[in-house]
């Protein structure tokens, strides 16, 4: 009697993940890979994923850069038995050929199985990070896994709407830039540019949030020069102007440099904004070919001016 119950329960549970796998592939929030999730996960609160409502089983989606694939596929070609005791393993999924490893580790003294997946993407390479107990390993199994790995798909694009939404500020304009993308939690890129052509060739503005107490008064303008000379992908930088100013009514700084910028070495024109107040640092960082500057400088302006705080 107790066999045929656990054989019972074995196949509602076979069955319930294949009905799972032959769902629609979900895409997390401002996220352009998505698959369709094992039974009993459903979106994670605190990354772009899925988890169990007990947090323990997680699969991470996230976005690496273009090349990283490549880097991949290249080192499975010259390396197919993989090193380390780990064997990479190739599988077909919607976007292409894709590769994945599997290892045993530790969650603290609980011991798991972890699961790495890339594929490739139109200007980005996906990536799937899953973490499973071994307390779970039985319903989600190595061969559970690797069918919710086939089910992975990508899109073009993310809908403006949807990476909006999941800002910690709302953006009301976006100056007629034709590419909006997320970079990460709480960061968002508005660009003339795209992912394949690069961003620095035109202008585009990065915002985000940095956390932590904002400086005194007497201490903004180290701050603001000091964030502004390591701004990432900005080389031989020089300060032009760095003073205080308000925006919305509260305390700023704005800092402008010259720079050069991107693989082809394009001479730019940077600005930065630090807009103090609240619990977090806004930045705004709007970057332009020198030769593009005056024009784009009003509409740098015009995001700036219209980002709010939400709630």
């Amino acid at each position: 009697m107790i066999f045929s119950r656990l054989v019972a329960a074995a196949l509602v549970s076979i069955s319930l993940l294949r009905a799972a796998l032959a769902a629609d592939a979900i895409f997390p929030p401002g996220v352009r890979i998505g698959l369709a999730p094992l039974v009993g996960l459903t979106k994670a609160q605190s990354f772009p994923g899925f988890e169990t409502e007990d947090h323990t089983v997680k699969v991470l989606l996230t976005e690496l850069p273009a090349g990283a694939y490549g880097e991949v596929k290249n080192a499975f070609a010259a390396n197919p038995t993989g090193a380390g005791g780990i064997k990479p393993e190739s599988i077909e999924t919607a976007a292409g050929t894709a590769y994945y490893t599997v290892e045993n580790g530790r969650d603290g003294a609980a011991p798991v199985r972890r699961y790495s997946m890339i594929l490739p993407g139109n200007g980005f390479s996906g990536y799937v990070a899953v973490q499973i107990p071994e307390t779970a390993s039985r319903i989600y199994t190595d061969d559970a896994v690797r069918q919710m790995f086939a089910s992975a798909v990508v899109r073009k694009d993310v809908p403006v709407d949807e990476q909006l939404s999941i800002m910690p500020f709302n953006v009301t304009e976006l100056a007629s830039f034709k590419t909006v993308r997320t970079l990460g939690p709480g960061a968002l890129i508005l660009a003339d540019g795209d992912d394949e052509k690069g961003f620095e060739a035109a202008p585009f503005v990065v915002i985000g949030l940095v956390a932590g107490v904002a400086p005194e008064a007497g201490d903004r303008a180290r701050v603001a020069q000091q964030a502004a000379t390591t701004i990432p992908g900005v080389r031989d930088a020089r300060i032009t102007m760095s003073e205080p100013i308000r925006i919305d009514g509260l305390p700023a700084y704005e800092t402008r440099l010259e720079a050069t910028s991107g693989k082809d070495n394009t001479p730019v024109t940077v600005v930065q904004w630090l807009r103090f107040g609240g619990p977090n640092t806004l930045r705004i960082i709007g970057s332009a070919p020198r030769d593009q500057w005056s024009a784009a400088f009003p509409r740098f302006r015009a995001v700036r001016d219209g980002i709010q705080p939400k709630g």
